[in-house]
């Protein structure tokens, strides 16, 4: 497993669009997927030991985004033939297991993964309502390790109430790209 850092936000970067399965079957695209206040793209996995230790609070924070009329979605980008921990039925499996309340979309081309410049599971990517990313990084100042009462929700502050703020990357494990 390599651990990533990913860089810091582009203050320039409008949101790629895209069009993906979702773990029901049904395409969505970015339009399908924005709130009214922004919305958040996440790219993760099933089998990273970084995403496991977050997916809780990924979960609790994307459900409080939502109610603030911020759009969340997950996105897998790995090679699932070198990776089937991380294939589409297990990504459904993942996503059950762990109450979604967003959708979970499989990039099999990788193409978005690479329009997004991510690197790594998870990367965070926040954007505002005209789809300008505000946020890139860590979901919270705990990164892998338990949250406690002096954790700062980063993610969640970001998107909510200042983007200005110093953002921390996030780290984890690198995308599994195709040969």
């Amino acid at each position: 497993m390599a651990v990533m850092h990913t860089p810091q936000k582009n203050d320039g970067f409008i949101a790629p669009d895209f069009t993906l399965k979702n773990v029901d079957g049904a395409m969505l695209s970015l339009h399908d997927v924005q709130g009214k206040n922004g919305t958040v793209v996440a790219f993760i996995c099933n089998h990273c030991p970084y995403v496991k230790a977050i997916i809780t609070r990924l979960i609790v924070t994307a459900k409080q985004l939502q109610g603030q009329g911020i759009g969340f979605v997950a996105i897998m980008p790995n090679d699932t033939l070198a990776y089937p921990e991380d294939s589409f039925e297990n990504m459904q499996k993942f996503a059950v297991q762990n109450g979604f309340s967003f959708p979970y979309l499989i990039d099999e081309t990788q193409n978005v993964a690479k329009s997004y410049d991510a690197i790594c599971t998870p990367d965070l990517f926040g954007f505002n309502a005209n789809n300008q990313m505000i946020y890139r990084g860590r979901l919270d100042s705990a990164g892998a390790n338990p949250a406690d009462g002096n954790t700062i929700p980063e993610l969640f502050n970001a998107m909510t109430k200042d983007a200005s703020v110093i953002q921390h990357s996030s780290m984890g494990c690198s995308i599994k790209w195709r040969s």
